[in-house]
């Protein structure tokens, strides 16, 4: 019998099996197949059966993967028999009255591409915690890796919740310490996606040559709403809606209050959008620019 590598014994010991990929992996890999233009508006998907080859899986974690994409607008007629299609209006249009909203995960990664293909980048944004805009960057600093992308000078606030307040979400249902496992994993969370976008935009200082600067401030309260505000011309504005849910916490279920902010519904409006996208621009630029310089302190992605 032939043993695959990855399997093979090792000083008498088995090597662990590999993780088993899951239908968000699947379905992470596709949307980023689609929103590269390797599979095409209208292009026909390859069979389940195809992918589940692809991928090492079963054929049900497929259609899990297509789903998602499906309610992201992303493909059209998923189901058991033909293969899905790429929806043929993926590229309609971003902004105006005749936008299409869509989920954060969906829409944020292609418009913060786009305005990566300025030559003066400017990313403003107020949020939770930062792991849509973390997720988003990937596809530009991808494209700007492949050399398709060559800003000269970068720029990135970002506006997070003060560690020292007491948070309206998420926090446990139960109520309790101010300061308890929901807090800490929230802040761990904020930290940890904080750095890691601050790590992957100063590191293009050293490999690409660019002026990078990215400063983050601490605002007094919880955020109801995420706004993304590109280059001084697009604002993208989504609501954080809470849930009640139960989450593993020191590993102890523990309901919660919380909000999934990466399929949050994203608006966009544009300056060049008519009258209503450019006075929602304009403002929101101006309310960004008033929270920086005003309420918001000085924050350290620690502690």
């Amino acid at each position: 019998m032939v043993v695959e590598p990855e399997h093979a014994a090792v000083n008498g010991r088995e090597r662990p099996q590999r993780p088993q990929t899951t239908h968000r992996e699947v379905a992470d890999e596709l949307r980023a197949r689609i929103r590269s233009g390797r599979l095409r508006p209208g292009q026909r998907m390859p069979t389940q059966a195809q992918l589940a080859e692809e991928f090492g899986v079963e054929r049900g974690t497929v259609r899990q993967a297509l789903r998602i994409l499906q309610s992201e607008r992303l493909l059209t007629n998923v189901s058991k028999g033909s293969p899905a299609t790429v929806a043929p209006d993926l590229y309609g249009p971003q902004a105006g009255p005749e936008a299409r909203p869509m989920p954060t995960t969906v829409a944020l990664a292609s418009r913060i591409a786009a305005a990566f293909a300025a030559e003066h980048v400017e990313v403003d944004a107020l949020c939770l915690t930062s792991v849509s805009l973390t997720l988003a960057l990937g596809e530009p600093l991808r494209q700007i890796h492949a050399g398709r992308l060559k800003p000269a000078k970068i720029d990135v606030r970002v506006l997070l919740p003060s560690s020292d307040i007491d948070l309206a979400f998420p926090v446990a249902v139960s109520g309790g310490a101010a300061v308890g496992p929901v807090h800490k994993r929230w802040l761990a969370m904020r930290n940890a996606q904080g750095q890691v976008l601050q790590h992957n935009l100063l590191g293009l200082r050293a490999t690409h040559g660019i002026d990078v600067r990215v400063s983050f401030r601490a605002l007094p309260f919880t955020p109801p709403v995420k706004l993304y505000v590109l280059n001084g011309s697009e604002a993208l504005f989504a609501y954080y809606t809470l849930s009640r849910r139960e989450q593993e916490i020191d590993h102890e279920p523990l309901e919660m209050y919380d909000a999934e902010g990466i399929r949050s519904t994203l608006f966009a409006f544009d300056q060049g959008g008519g009258l209503r996208d450019g006075v929602f621009v304009k403002q929101s630029r101006l309310w960004f620019d008033a929270l920086w310089g005003t309420i918001s302190s000085e924050l350290v992605l620690t502690g």
